[in-house]
């Protein structure tokens, strides 16, 4: 059995406290690398909430376009609000994936929808944030998955 194989990608993210605290998740789920596009982030303060320095062992990637960095092999899944997406609970994790979030203050654009093979989304009664949205997929992928666990 693989240990399978994931990656995070964020469209446009807006703060450090939140992509962070993203870094922080990605150290406690075994993701490979995160990527994130736009320069919002990049003009923010550098993060307070990664406390474990997750951003040492994980590399964080600013670039154009989460397209042209999808792994080979992973399954691009948006995780999004939208009448086509899959709820969590009923979703089998693929064994590689790039999971893609949108932004604190948005959604997912088209372009980046369409090339994703799956949307998924988390039922709620609002719109998360963006790290809980993080944590919340990651953990199901770890409680559903084979050997996912890095434990």
């Amino acid at each position: 059995m693989s240990k399978g194989y994931s990656c995070v990608g964020l469209f446009n993210p807006k703060t450090p406290e939140n992509v962070g605290s993203v870094m922080r998740a990605a150290g406690c789920y075994g993701v490979n690398s995160v990527f994130y596009t736009g320069t919002r982030y990049d003009l923010a303060k550098q993060f307070c909430t990664d406390t474990k320095n997750v951003h040492r062992d994980i590399p964080l990637i600013g670039v154009e376009d989460l397209k042209a960095v999808l792994p080979l092999g992973c399954v691009p899944v948006a995780v999004e609000l939208s009448d086509d997406a899959k709820p969590l609970p009923d979703y089998k994790h693929p064994e590689r994936a790039f999971y893609i979030f949108g932004p604190e203050d948005g959604s997912l654009k088209k372009e980046i929808t369409s090339f994703c093979r799956e949307t998924i989304y988390v039922p709620t009664k609002g719109c998360m944030n963006l790290a809980a949205a993080v944590n919340v997929i990651l953990y199901d992928r770890l409680a559903k998955g084979e050997n996912f666990s890095h434990h």
